[in-house]
């Protein structure tokens, strides 16, 4: 807690834990440096089959810490570069492992906090969640790959509009928009967080991986060219014991047990 971040894994899942709740979880550089830390630590460990990112107190994130920023305008670049590159590579990571990765969000979900949750292959949100793409209101331009994540969620109009707007909207607005995929209530939404993360990490975890890589890669790749990389993704899953499992499964008409393998 010392960083702001609170980390472990078990059954199968790891969970992240932004906790500066005093400042709304804002990320500040040792709250940023912890989450690459945690990111490598989950690439490493084999036993990871499901991600949970979620905020102590009574928000998500609400940002960046601008009051670090403010204390030395002049040192402002150096300290953008200290604060993104380690979110940044951190969230490279988890894009690319194959551990699927679930936001849960609630209160304020402001800036980096929005980025985060777009970055997550999943998002789950309490009904109190308020979303705002806060950048344009201090002058900054996106990070924590919302330039790239948002467009390709809600269209590049409505894209425009989160971004250079700026307004605040509600979960059911999220939900509407396609950036969250359920909302609950605030008082069910750890319960709905853990089924739905227990649910992914007895799942297929080398397909999921497959699965993400495909359809984050697919707007770089014409019809053809993505329909090949698909075959080749399906012929080297049709290797392993999941796969194995799966089409015993469903021959002999029983739920499969998948082992991530």
């Amino acid at each position: 807690m010392a960083n702001g971040l609170d980390f472990d894994i078990a059954d199968g899942v790891a969970r992240l834990r932004f906790n500066r709740p005093q400042v709304l979880n804002a990320l500040d550089v040792p709250m940023a440096d912890a989450f690459l830390d945690a990111c490598r630590a989950i690439e490493a460990d084999r036993s990871v089959r499901a991600v949970v990112l979620s905020g102590a107190g009574r928000a998500f994130m609400a940002g960046g810490d601008i009051a670090s920023f403010h204390a030395d305008l002049n040192d402002a670049p150096n300290a953008a570069r200290r604060l993104i590159d380690p979110l940044h590579a951190g969230l490279a990571i988890l894009a690319s492992i194959d551990a699927p990765v679930l936001a849960s969000v609630h209160g304020a979900v402001a800036g980096a906090g929005v980025s985060v949750a777009l970055a997550a292959d999943l998002a789950i949100a309490a009904d109190d969640a308020r979303f705002t793409l806060a950048y344009a209101k201090i002058g900054a331009s996106c990070d924590g790959s919302a330039s790239w994540s948002l467009p390709r969620i809600v269209g590049l109009r409505r894209a425009m509009q989160i971004a250079l707007l700026a307004d605040t909207f509600d979960a059911a607005t999220a939900l509407d928009w396609g950036i969250v995929n359920r909302v609950v209530p605030a008082a069910e939404l750890t319960v709905a967080t853990d089924a739905l993360a227990q649910r992914l990490a007895s799942g297929p975890t080398l397909a999921y991986g497959r699965i993400k890589r495909l359809l984050r890669t697919s707007f770089e790749r014409d019809l053809v060219t993505q329909m090949a990389e698909e075959r080749e993704a399906f012929a080297a899953g049709a290797g392993t014991r999941d796969f194995a499992e799966g089409v015993a499964a469903f021959v002999g008409k029983r739920p499969p047990r998948f082992e991530g393998r």
